[in-house]
């Protein structure tokens, strides 16, 4: 047990593991906060560093302690206690299983694990983990006091002749058995789903949309609100309103329009914004397009444990926080596969040169942005060709054989997204980080790339 001790000190205090010198009420919380997540331990006896300083293992102070626990967590936790002794000190081990139903709380606090500290659960969050924990989403729960009456006939009739159009529900009958079938009505009453999505009335729920020139400086605004489907085409109607537009002259009759920006792509993050939000919240989708970016904000962090450098992958595995509406825009075929929308708009953007695509948590939210640095003005951009042309002769007469595949594999990805991040390359690659930060830190040597900018702003250059 002693050895097992070390090694577990050894990994150092993560999402599931903490030290503690002494039994407190830290210690209930973190208890509470790895009940929240999914499970954990907490070493009683070990100092933060991980030094082992030791502590009482009488019987009736691990008693006194399980009672505490038990008495200040609710639902209540009888968590599994066991002791080791370690160099002649006496370390208590604290352990407790992700909690079926959550969230449990510590004193009336609500916590919950992210990454090696405890993080107090907002009353939003407390909602939503509560939600989860069920397996049910927010939209799949029945309006109060509202009716079939409620809906509007002619966007149910709508919608309905867009999924038969679309092929993915082969369902019969009229309007109201179709929607009992697929769950937007629950014995007649409408769920949240179905107001927001074909309510008479429009929905509480606003998206804020400008363009800037510059953060302060607002050229035209607009509030959006009704139901989903109308405000996603109103959006992206102001949208493509304001995006600038190239000709390229290809020798047909008609010239070829080349938008700043990948139409698929926006309708995509747009698309995001709507179906993934969280609809708890009272704050309002917000899109900016200034001269050369464009940003969208949803309230709502990433859901179901899903993590931004997960996202940076092709192989993520979504959760779906509104399972109705996605469910909705699907049959629809505004979203073509669930779990891929990222996947494609990566795709979209690889035809953008110097167009990059970032994503963070922000505060309650997510945040999205595209932007670039040259305006796309044809189909093979000029920019490609000349850094390809660059890149080929680098590769040809000055590395040549020493280049190795993972450094041509790294250096496709900074020709595609000249703002990629070392993290996401890794991602792509399907190599490490370090050895990603290696092999770009020789080719840096070799002066053939070079970093313009900051590590969070900049850009990769490849050098003549």
């Amino acid at each position: 047990m002693g050895m097992d001790i070390q090694r577990l000190i050894a990994k150092g205090e993560s999402d599931v593991l903490e030290f503690k010198a002494s039994f407190g009420k830290d210690v209930m919380e973190t208890i509470c906060a790895f009940a929240n997540h999914k499970g954990g331990a907490v070493l009683i006896g070990v100092a933060d560093d991980g030094k082992i300083v030791g502590t009482s293992c009488g019987g009736e102070s691990l008693q006194a302690w399980a009672n505490e626990i038990k008495q200040n967590t609710m639902p209540s936790i009888i968590p599994d206690i066991d002791t080791a002794s370690v160099n002649g000190k006496c370390v208590v081990i604290i352990r407790v299983d992700e909690f079926p139903v959550k969230p449990v709380a510590c004193r009336d606090r609500y916590f919950k694990r992210v990454a090696n500290s405890n993080h107090r659960l907002t009353l939003t969050e407390i909602a939503n983990i509560h939600i989860q924990s069920l397996q049910l989403s927010w939209d799949a729960y029945p309006e109060n006091q509202a009716t079939a009456k409620d809906l509007s006939p002619r966007k149910m009739k709508a919608f309905l002749k867009r999924v038969r159009e679309g092929g993915r529900f082969k369902g019969g009958g009229d309007w109201q058995v179709v929607l009992e079938k697929l769950g937007y009505l629950k014995n007649g009453v409408p769920t949240h789903a179905a107001m927001i999505l074909f309510g008479k009335n429009d929905s509480p729920y606003q998206l804020h949309i400008g363009r800037f020139k510059t953060p302060s400086t607002i050229i035209d605004d607009r509030m959006i609100r009704g139901t989903l489907f109308d405000v996603v085409e109103d959006a992206m109607s102001f949208i493509i309103s304001h995006l600038k537009v190239a000709f390229e002259i290809t020798g047909e009759i008609q010239r070829r329009e080349i938008f700043d920006y990948p139409v698929p792509a926006l309708r995509e993050l747009l698309l995001n914004a709507v179906v993934h939000r969280d609809y708890t919240s009272p704050t309002d989708i917000q899109i900016k397009i200034f001269d050369k970016a464009i940003t969208f904000f949803n309230p709502g962090k990433l859901y179901g444990g899903m993590t931004v450098s997960q996202l940076q992958t092709d192989t993520y595995q979504s959760s779906t926080r509104n399972k109705l509406i996605a469910e909705a825009f699907y049959l629809t075929r505004d979203i073509e596969k669930y779990g891929s929308g990222y996947i494609r708009i990566r795709q979209e953007i690889a035809a953008y040169p110097t167009m990059c695509f970032d994503y963070e948590e922000s505060g309650d939210g997510f945040l999205a942005s595209v932007s670039y640095q040259e305006q796309k003005t044809a189909t093979t951009s000029t920019l490609t060709r000349k850094v390809g042309e660059r890149v080929g002769e680098r590769v040809g007469e000055k590395v040549g054989e020493n280049l190795t595949d993972n450094q041509r594999l790294i250096l496709d990805c900074m020709l595609k997204e000249p703002c990629i991040s070392a993290d996401k390359i890794a991602g792509k690659v399907g190599i490490s980080l370090r050895k990603t930060e290696e092999n770009i830190k020789k080719m840096r040597v070799k002066e053939i790339i070079k970093r313009i900018g900051s590590a969070r702003g900049g850009h990769w250059e490849i050098l003549s």
